[in-house]
């Protein structure tokens, strides 16, 4: 079956679309089932720069109209259903189906009170019958909810794609993907799916944005190039260290909700009048080392690990890059990215979304509990059909 995956991450910088041949055979007498994928093509497809401020404005709204958050929905629809089908024309194969995450604008995995009830919530929008009317195949889209309805907190749902690209039964690997947010899958040696540990490790390239484009009116500091000429201000970086998220013990998610415009803001003050370059190069620390210490305080403590495999728009910033490797070292663990892999760095979350679709087309759970800290695996998504 081909499935087209598509991915709008937090960052809001733009669509990805990947066009995935998936197959899966039963084997042996246990009927363990085995599947492959197969990489046919990906593109990337930029945000109008309208749609983009729409997007990034009702993910920090305090308060949004109700009018505008609807045709947010149909108009993502419509984009989403655009990218699919001109990735579709670019590499001449049609889809049979449609993954599609969906732009997340508003995710609060942890329950808070509400009325009176203790809620957690999440919100992609994106309208998925809109894509399937236009691009004529079914979609599955909003995986979330059905995890965190589960007791889970409906992320990350990548492991599922880390556990299958990247179990090894000599190798330990830790899979860490580098889009808006930062989150992690690690993989124990000879491991079944539910002794993967997965979690948001923090900021990823979000942070990194933000001051960019604030400080120098760029969307993002293309190869870490603004970075690499600056330097890290280290209290800065100890002081955030220090906060609630990056102690709290997985499973726990991120969003803007927690790295957005209040905490740029609030990093931008404790870097004062630093030069530009030294705040973007205090910001891809933070990244780097909110990852480091996570890998310290959660994951090696429970298990040998040879390997860390980086993928995601981050995998492409070389001083980030050298950042980690740095703090890799002392850990015993070799930095490689998903290329390496036969994967692109920049197409793998689109690919988890092909294959999430795919194991809900066939009524099959592909949330990994022990990842999102749900009770039960829960076939994830809504269909729309065509």
């Amino acid at each position: 079956m081909i499935v087209a995956g598509v991915m709008s991450g937090t960052s809001a910088d733009g669509i990805e679309v990947a066009l995935v041949r998936i197959t899966s055979t039963a084997r042996g007498r246990k009927r363990s089932r085995h599947t492959r994928l197969k990489l046919l093509g990906q593109l990337s497809h930029p945000y109008p720069k309208d749609a983009r401020r729409a997007v990034l404005a009702a993910m920090n709204a305090k308060s949004a109209g109700v009018a505008d958050l609807a045709r947010l929905n149909f108009l993502l629809g419509e984009l989403y259903a655009e990218a699919v089908l001109a990735t579709q024309r670019r590499f001449r194969v049609r889809a049979e189906l449609v993954g599609c995450h969906g732009q997340t604008i508003y995710h609060q995995g942890e329950p808070a009170i509400f009325l009176k009830h203790k809620i957690a919530t999440t919100w992609q929008t994106g309208e998925g019958a809109v894509i399937a009317a236009r691009v004529g195949v079914p979609v599955v889209s909003d995986f979330r909810p059905a995890d965190m309805a589960a007791g889970g907190k409906g992320a990350p749902l990548v492991p599922f794609l880390d556990f299958l690209l990247y179990r090894d039964e000599r190798i330990g690997r830790i899979v860490q993907n580098i889009g808006g947010i930062a989150n992690l899958s690690a993989i124990p040696a000879g491991s079944k799916r539910e002794q993967v540990q997965a979690f948001d490790t923090g900021p990823g390239n979000m942070v990194i944005d933000a001051v960019t484009e604030r400080l120098f009116g760029k969307p993002f500091d293309r190869d870490g190039r603004i970075a690499a000429s600056g330097a890290v201000n280290e209290r800065v970086v100890s002081s955030f260290l220090r906060a609630g998220f990056f102690r709290r013990k997985p499973p726990k998610t991120a969003g803007r909700e927690e790295f957005g415009t209040e905490f740029v803001r609030e990093f931008l003050r404790l870097c004062g009048r630093a030069d530009k370059n030294d705040v973007v190069a205090t910001a891809t620390a933070l990244t780097a080392r909110s990852i480091a210490d996570s890998l310290r305080r959660f994951v090696l403590p429970r298990g040998k690990f040879a390997e860390f495999v980086v993928s995601g728009g981050g995998a492409k910033n070389a001083t980030l890059l050298a950042m980690l490797a740095t703090e890799l070292w002392p850990l015993g663990l070799k930095l490689r990215v998903s290329d390496e892999y036969g994967l692109p760095v920049e197409a793998k979350e689109a690919v988890a979304f092909a294959l999430l679709a795919y194991e809900t087309w066939h009524r099959r759970p592909s949330n990994v509990p022990s990842a999102t800290g749900a009770r039960r695996p829960a076939v994830l998504g809504k269909i729309s059909y065509a």
